[in-house]
């Protein structure tokens, strides 16, 4: 027989969770989703097993700020690397297919290599992502020792820097758009170095608009269901510069209904539109329809 575990009301909203190291994101959210009766969850920014750090957690009506929260800010990881192993997977969990002594490599070589990080590039994607091709993830040709196409997509990297040098191992530091690879970052730094490179460790310390000092531990959060409430950011909280507008309860109808809205409040892109109780019912956008500005309904909050 199941175990029993208490449940939980559905909450709306965003959990701040500190993933450990060793499960998948998505075997973190089935234990909050099983044992605290979250039925309706998601989560923005996937980490690596090997990761760990910030996974935002979004439950019930949360669950549609995926994509807000996703492409809405930059992200901070903390790596280490090893110089002169190259693995299939571009970090420690994979197969060595490369070794080689890298004792020639200098912090002034590398202090140049990981300043070539920041700006826009063209990254290769990791052959084991879950970036798909033909409908299948690669790490599923991967597994199967099928021929992976090479894919690139264009990231930015705002900062970089190392913090410590050790050699063969160094830590850095980059603050970079979402969707960056930052095995990619280390597995070029190998190839540019050549020699070879392979990240051991990864901390995600940030995710736009929250930090690590916000985050909670997977085990407390489970071991503690009688304060799980206290620790949701409300979506209101998760989108801490988007106006927010309070409606009549004509407007709010409205709104429910999918109308657009006469522009009024701050000259900004995005609002959070709120019932008459202060209750989050619609993300909108800022619009112009035949020479009259509105605000068009992008998302609805409501069941």
């Amino acid at each position: 027989m199941d175990k029993k575990f208490p449940i939980c009301p559905q909450q709306d909203g965003v959990l701040v969770l500190r993933k450990p190291k060793g499960p998948t994101s998505a075997a973190c959210i089935a234990k909050i989703k099983r044992q605290l009766g979250q039925k309706k969850i998601g989560h923005a920014g996937t980490l690596d097993p090997m990761a760990s750090g910030v996974l935002l957690v979004l439950l019930g009506q949360g669950t549609k700020l995926s994509g807000y929260l996703m492409g809405g800010g930059e992200k901070i990881y903390a790596g280490t690397v090893l110089l002169g192993q190259t693995t299939d997977t571009w970090d420690a969990e994979g197969k060595i297919i490369v070794g080689v002594d890298a004792s020639f490599v200098t912090p002034t070589m590398l202090e140049e290599a990981v300043s070539l990080f920041v700006g826009d590039t063209e990254q290769e994607v990791p052959p084991y992502s879950a970036a798909k091709h033909g409908g299948k993830p690669l790490y599923e040709l991967a597994r199967k020792g099928l021929d992976v196409p090479v894919k690139t997509k264009t990231v930015h990297v705002s900062h970089a820097e190392i913090e410590w040098v050790d050699l063969p191992y160094f830590r850095f530091r980059v603050a970079c758009g979402s969707g960056t690879y930052i095995r990619s970052l280390a597995h070029s730094l190998g190839i540019r170095l050549q020699c070879g490179a392979t990240l051991t460790e990864l901390t995600r310390e940030y995710s736009h608009p929250f930090g690590l000092d916000q985050a909670h531990d997977l085990n407390e959060v489970l071991a503690t269901p009688e304060v799980f409430t206290e620790r949701v950011v409300s979506i209101a909280d998760a989108l801490p510069t988007w106006q927010r507008i309070r409606l009549t309860e004509r407007d709010a109808t409205q709104v429910r209904n999918g109308t657009a809205l006469p522009f009024c409040g701050e000259e900004t892109d995005n609002a959070l539109l709120e019932d008459a109780d202060g209750t989050a019912l619609a993300l909108a956008k800022r619009t112009e329809r035949s020479g009259c500005r509105l605000w068009a309904i992008d998302r609805g909050l409501w069941n």
